[in-house]
């Protein structure tokens, strides 16, 4: 595999940290002329984030970057596509890790080196199987063990998470003797189109075919780490898969006593029945995320997405079946294929799209209580102009 022109920029970022920097070591073992460039935000309270760059055989220079509006992970996004440009300007580098911080997410940091000219060529989380679940299951904001990346941020460990875990299209696995079947099926079950890639141990080897050098015998073909480091990434397509129109939500499973649940409906929710229902729907799985619409608001769009006991809710635009057939022309081809997909006579793309993972999910419970929520025969015989007059619970939430 030979590796492309120019700098390929590899993202791998993760929250468990033992296990990026165990990819982060191998990709270095395994790509010769590799270089790791690495933002601490950990140094913030001091005023900069300090700035590391280097190889398998250590540090090859540091600095600082200054904070931005008091923010170190707008630092990190002034600093980066500098620092990657002069890595590629002063030749000699065949590949660029960048080694997100703690609770920097892929998603924010893949578009900004995108935008600034380069090329990233794969996104990877690293993950511990054996801590999948802790993670998902913590609530904790992240502020309080020290891992905001501003002042002003308000994530939980269990949200962003979630977010690292499914953007990526590559999991680099660590071999941890602690998981178990159940933590692997988990893991599996969360992100099932993701490609789970074993860390193995770096170490000095045979010479790797890098794909720059003419092969010969003696050399040893890429790792598969490596592989999917190069392997190419499409950043328009990653986000599109995150968007709740056309996200790509994980299917029905239950094996190794974890289940997903896949619930889907037309009819539109009860406003009132379903903001009561709210704690405990977002207690029944460790992860729930999705698409639904409300009675009330027809035209919106409403995007689902649980982690840890906490759950956000927000407006993601209209459906597209409430828009003119102008305005389509505006909505990009994935959204329109998406809803020609799942396409309905009555309701156009409006549905329930509920996606909901866990140990032991207690699934006829959760569906009976998720069917309540909906309107009776009588509420949806009534129609559009009587939904809108129904109690808008939603609006503090929402902050209408």
């Amino acid at each position: 595999m030979a590796v492309p022109p120019g700098l390929p920029v590899v993202i791998v970022g993760g929250l468990h940290a033992d296990a990026r920097r165990a990819a982060v070591a191998r990709l270095l073992a395994d790509v010769p002329g590799s270089v790791v460039l690495h933002h601490d935000l950990a140094t913030a309270a001091a005023g900069t984030v300090v700035r590391t760059i280097r190889d398998a055989s250590g540090i090859l220079d540091a600095g600082e970057a200054p904070l931005v509006n008091d923010c170190a992970c707008c630092a990190l996004r002034e600093d980066l596509v500098p620092e990657l440009e002069r890595l590629r300007d002063a030749g000699g580098t065949r590949l660029a890790v960048v080694e997100l911080w703690d609770s920097v997410e892929p998603k924010a940091m893949a578009e900004v080196v995108t935008a600034g000219g380069l090329t990233v060529t794969g996104v990877i989380t690293a993950v511990d199987p054996a801590l999948v679940l802790p993670y998902l299951g913590n609530g904790d904001d992240l502020a309080d063990g020290g891992l905001a990346a501003a002042a002003t941020d308000q994530r939980t460990v269990a949200d962003t998470f979630a977010r690292q875990l499914e953007y990526a299209p590559v999991l680099a696995v660590a071999d941890s003797p602690e998981a178990d079947d159940e933590d692997r099926e988990l893991l599996a079950q969360l992100h099932p189109t993701a490609r789970q890639v074993p860390i193995g141990r770096a170490g000095p080897g045979d010479p790797v075919d890098d794909g720059l050098t003419v092969p010969t015998p003696r050399l040893r073909p890429l790792s598969p780490l490596a592989r999917a480091a190069l392997a190419g990434f499409d950043v328009e397509a990653a986000a599109a898969a995150q968007h709740p129109a056309c996200a790509l939500l994980p299917a029905e499973a239950d094996a190794h006593g974890v289940s997903t649940l896949v619930w889907n409906r037309r009819r539109p929710f009860h406003p009132e029945r379903l903001y009561a229902a709210l704690e405990d729907l977002t207690c029944a799985a460790a992860r729930s995320r999705g698409r639904f619409w409300l009675a009330d608001k027809p035209d919106t769009l409403f995007h689902w997405d649980a982690a840890g006991g906490a759950l956000c809710v927000e407006s993601a635009g209209p459906w597209l079946a409430s828009l003119p057939d102008a305005a389509w022309e505006m909505v990009p081809p994935v959204r329109r294929a998406a809803a020609a997909l799942d396409w309905d006579a009555e309701h156009g793309d409006r549905c329930q799209h509920l996606v909901f993972t866990s140990l032991g999910l207690d699934r006829d419970g959760l569906e009976r209580l998720l069917e309540s929520c909906l309107l009776t025969d009588a509420e949806y015989a009534a129609g559009r102009d009587a939904w809108q007059r129904l109690p808008h619970a939603f609006d503090t939430l929402l902050e209408v």
